[in-house]
């Protein structure tokens, strides 16, 4: 390895507090960039057939619906990203099935920086109600906020396509 590797590689190593509670943003789009993410997507449904989703406007995809989901960090466990998913996302907790229903490969051709994933559908129930002060507000829609959807929207992130079946 060359000297100028290895004085890189100490600097990112000194930028990294603790990899288990995550990255310093820089550090992550670098590690996105090299290697697949492993992620977990929530599908919690209530009991009339309504999908719970969120809406996402980051920069990263256009804006639109996605199923709440979350990158499993270094040396975590995939339950503890789902409960840390439901608290973050919609204020709640959830139970959960032991097996994700569905697990797929997504790519964004045009892009590195988050553009390749491998995303488990984990379904979900919620245990409590989510945070009403985090629901959807049409007149002034915000990242993050939730809101319940009779159907798939014709908004749903081109990149949860896949999970389309299961609205």
């Amino acid at each position: 390895m060359s000297e100028a590797l290895k004085a890189a590689i100490a600097v990112i190593d000194a930028a990294v507090d603790d990899a288990k509670s995550g990255l310093p943003e820089d550090v992550f789009l670098l590690v996105s960039r090299l290697t697949p993410m492993i992620n977990v997507d929530l599908l919690i449904q209530n009991p009339a057939g309504h999908t719970l989703l969120t809406w996402r406007d980051d920069g990263f995809y256009p804006r639109g619906w996605h199923i709440p989901g979350g990158i499993i960090r270094f040396k975590e466990y995939m339950e503890q990203r789902i409960e840390k998913v439901a608290m973050a996302e919609l204020g709640a907790t959830v139970a959960f099935d032991a097996e994700p229903i569905l697990t797929q490969q997504l790519m964004t051709p045009n892009r590195d920086v988050r553009g390749h994933f491998l995303s488990l559908l984990i379904r979900c129930r919620l245990t409590s109600e989510p945070d009403p002060t985090m629901a959807f507000d049409a007149d002034a829609p915000q990242d993050g906020q939730w809101r319940w959807h009779d159907g798939c929207p014709d908004d749903l992130l081109a990149v949860q396509a896949g999970y389309r079946g299961y609205f």
